[in-house]
C-alpha cells in the first residue's frame, strides 16, 4: 500500500494529468486588472496568494476535509457540494472546479478505484470534494487534505506568475516559502471540521468578479 505521504506528494505535483496546467487560481484576470503592472510591485503576487489563503482557499480546504470525513463515516460526500457552492458565488469558478474535479475523478478511477464507492464515475464534482474522497481512500489525514488544498492553490498562483509576469523563478520560490505560515493557518482553521454547515464562508468578491470577466475573454492563457 502506498504511503499517504507519497500520495500527498503525488497530488501536489502539477505534472499530474488532471488539467492543473490550465489554471492560474485567478491570477491571469488579476494581472489583466493591473496586478504587478509592467513588472512593478511583483510582490503583489505573494499578497494575492495570501489573500486567497485567507478567504476562498479556506472554503475549498474545509469542503475537502468534510468530504473526507463523510466518506470515512459512511455518509455521502456529495452532500458537501451545495454547501461549497453556496460559498462559491461565481458560476465561472464553480464550472472550473467541476471540470478539475472530473479530471481528478478520471485519474482516481484508474489509480484508486475505491473512490467510485463514494462518487459517480466521470462526473463533474467540485474538485475539493473529489480530493477529500481521494484522501479518505488513500489514508490521508484531515491536516494533509487541508495542507494539500492550500499548498496547491498557492503553488498555482506562483507558477502562473512565471508565465504572466517578468518574475525571477528564485523570487517565486521565495514567495511560496513565505506563504508556508499562511498555509498552516488554513490547516489549523479547517482540519477539525466534520459538518458541512461549518465550512468557512470567507468571500473574496473581487476574485469572483475577475473570474466572471475572464470567462468571457476570447484570448486567455489559462482557463481560470
Amino acid at each position: 500500500m502506498t504511503a499517504p505521504e507519497l500520495v500527498a506528494l503525488m497530488l501536489a505535483d502539477a505534472r499530474l494529468p488532471t488539467g492543473g496546467h490550465t489554471q492560474s487560481a485567478g491570477l491571469e484576470p488579476a494581472v489583466r486588472a493591473g496586478l504587478g503592472a509592467e513588472g512593478r510591485a511583483l510582490g503583489e503576487v505573494a499578497a494575492y496568494a495570501r489573500d486567497r489563503l485567507r478567504t476562498v482557499v479556506r472554503v475549498e480546504a474545509g469542503a475537502g476535509v468534510v468530504a473526507r470525513h463523510l466518506a470515512l463515516a459512511g455518509g455521502d460526500p456529495l452532500t458537501v457540494v451545495p454547501h461549497w457552492a453556496a460559498r462559491t458565488p461565481s458560476r465561472a469558478l464553480r464550472v472550473a472546479s467541476a471540470r478539475m474535479g472530473r479530471g481528478y475523478l478520471r485519474l482516481a478511477e484508474r489509480i484508486w478505484p475505491a473512490v467510485l464507492d463514494h462518487l459517480p464515475r466521470d462526473a463533474e464534482v467540485a474538485r475539493p470534494v473529489v480530493l477529500g474522497v481521494v484522501g479518505a481512500v488513500t489514508g490521508l489525514g484531515p491536516e494533509q487534505v487541508a495542507r494539500l488544498t492550500a499548498y496547491d492553490d498557492a503553488q498555482t498562483v506562483v507558477a502562473a506568475s512565471l508565465k504572466l509576469l517578468p518574475v525571477d523563478p528564485a523570487d517565486a520560490a521565495a514567495w511560496l516559502v513565505g506563504l508556508h505560515p499562511d498555509i498552516e493557518d488554513v490547516v489549523a482553521a479547517v482540519a477539525g471540521l466534520t459538518d458541512p454547515t461549518k465550512i468557512p464562508a470567507c468571500g473574496a468578491p473581487l476574485v469572483d468578479q475577475h473570474a466572471e470577466q475572464h470567462a468571457t475573454e476570447k484570448m486567455r492563457l489559462f482557463h481560470a
